[in-house]
């Protein structure tokens, strides 16, 4: 898949974090790369080589980094019930 593909995927999943380059999951909308782990409310950085996954649990914060090469495919979920 390519790159500009991908990020138009990540890109309407998601929205601007005001002043930063990152982009914050669209309420209720989930996302899994790769059949991996599936990342809800999370921050990602969609950097030139890579890309980054914030998420915060408890007290700690953790990031997961792909690299654009290896991401084969791009899962995401919308909750539709109100």
């Amino acid at each position: 898949m390519k790159k500009t593909t991908l990020e138009k995927i990540f890109e309407y999943a998601s929205m601007p974090v005001h002043g930063t380059l990152s982009r914050k999951l669209r309420k209720d909308i989930q996302c899994q790369i790769n059949e991996g782990k599936v990342y809800t409310a999370a921050t990602f950085f969609l950097g030139e080589e890579f890309v980054r996954i914030t998420e915060t649990e408890k007290d700690k914060t953790i990031n997961t980094y792909y690299d654009w090469e290896n991401i084969a495919s791009v899962r995401t979920t919308a909750n539709t019930a109100g």
